[in-house]
């Protein structure tokens, strides 16, 4: 039996810059967890054309909210061509109602526990409507055909999963609802393992945060040591300066930069997240800390919340520049479905609409408290600009000269963006803004 797997693009006619795409490893996951004797086939649009004619057996179909419309297309493409579409991933988890309209069946939550034996449910015409496994187990090994994910992106990035799960229930997320509260550990040894067969010097680590338990970090950092890699990640900053022994093992594990999710600079803001930084004073001490570790910062930031003003843009950015802020996300506030944040804006009638394709961390589907839906659409645009300006560029290389090839390409991606996203903000004002921006 031959099964295609599919991660969708959010556009089929805009594609993102190769070297800002993130590395996938859910569909990997699934052609490992897939019995030899089937033959499987993974399409990541991003980056190749799908072919509705392709001879096979079962589509699977993986998707996010913000591709979720183009995932929906393409499963009434292959089911008109007689195919059996299996839709998994974020947004049919959370909306596993909606995406049962579309497809034959679908998978809420992980993968694993489940996919064997719908494979073999498939093969004796019993298939059914939804499989869910609480709490799979992450012990058993997983092969992954490494070789194909390198193909897909610059840098040769690999994407390695450590963990499953996050304690805390932040109004904006929804990763809770995919992996649960309780943090769930894969075995270093497999990891070790998925390091070694990969043959690979590079490696992002997706956790949601590398170093939340921080006796599995340490084992892990004091594992991968010996094995001269490279990796990024994500972590939390607190955590990570409180505790001297655990930056020391992450930067000596290879470690050169890290993904923090800041939010905002805004002390009001940061106490309603409930964040364990005391001030932003703290914060830039923290940052320094991090920095002189020989670890790169990028930072991720959002806009939109009901605290923030027209001055909010300016104060992020020069917060951002004043520290030499290796990268940043600058995020608009999106209000999935699933999340607190959705259910509140949905009762205050200020959703703005519910086309999920907008759903992108990157446009503004909802009225925000101090400014127009457009001023806060242009204010992150031009946010964006002046940071990746090529003069903050330059001003921040002053402070991230210890990774100057990793510095200047990762800004040079983000510069490269900035104009695609002014591009595509423009082609969707009359559609998004036109009875919203006054």
């Amino acid at each position: 039996m031959k099964i295609l797997l599919i991660s969708p693009t959010v556009d089929a006619e805009i594609r993102t810059n190769k070297g800002l795409m993130m590395p996938q490893l859910a569909l990997y996951i699934l052609a490992g967890l897939t019995p030899p004797v089937h033959e499987v086939d993974i399409i990541e649009e991003e980056t190749e054309l799908v072919d509705l004619e392709q001879n096979c057996n079962l589509v699977g179909i993986s998707c996010m909210t913000a591709n979720a419309p183009r995932a929906y297309e393409l499963c009434r493409e292959f089911r008109k061509r007689g195919k059996t579409v299996i839709l998994g991933g974020v947004h049919p988890t959370i909306l596993p109602d909606e995406a049962l309209q579309h497809a034959d069946c679908v998978v809420v939550g992980e993968a694993e526990g489940v996919w064997e034996m719908l494979i073999q449910d498939f093969q004796n015409n019993n298939l059914k409507r939804k499989y869910y496994d609480p709490n799979p187990d992450l012990e058993k090994y997983v092969p992954k055909d490494f070789s194909k994910i390198i193909k897909r992106r610059l840098f040769n990035l690999i994407p390695i999963m450590t963990t499953r799960g996050c304690p805390y229930d932040c109004d904006f997320c929804c990763v809770t609802n995919l992996f649960g509260k309780e943090v769930r550990h894969i075995p270093v040894e497999n990891v070790v393992r998925d390091i070694q067969e990969s043959g690979a010097k590079n490696f992002m680590f997706l956790d949601d945060n590398i170093i939340g338990n921080p006796k599995y970090a340490k084992a892990l950092f004091k594992a991968i040591k010996p094995l001269k890699i490279r990796w990024v990640g994500q972590a939390s900053v607190s955590l990570l300066v409180k505790d001297n022994e655990l930056m020391q093992l992450a930067a000596e594990s290879g470690c050169k930069a890290l993904f923090f999710g800041l939010e905002s600079v805004s002390d009001l803001q940061l106490k309603t997240m409930r964040k364990s930084m005391n001030g932003i004073e703290h914060l830039e001490k923290a940052l320094k800390k991090i920095k002189k570790a020989g670890i790169l910062i990028h930072a991720s930031m959002v806009f939109g919340f009901d605290s923030d003003t027209k001055e909010t843009f300016n104060e992020t950015i020069c917060f951002l520049i004043k520290n030499k802020v290796n990268t940043a996300s600058l995020n608009i506030l999106t209000p999935y479905p699933g999340t607190k944040i959705y259910e509140d804006l949905k009762k205050e009638d200020r959703l703005l609409i519910t086309d999920w394709r907008h759903c992108d961390h990157n446009t503004v589907v909802f009225k925000p408290r101090n400014m127009t839906p457009y001023e806060l659409q242009i204010g992150k645009i031009n946010a964006k600009k002046k940071f990746y300006s090529l003069w903050s560029v330059l001003y921040r290389a002053l402070g991230n000269l210890y990774n100057p090839v990793i510095y200047f390409s990762m800004n040079y991606g983000n510069m490269k963006q900035v104009r695609v996203e002014a591009k595509r903000i423009n082609k969707l004002k009359s559609e998004l803004f036109e009875n919203n921006h006054e």
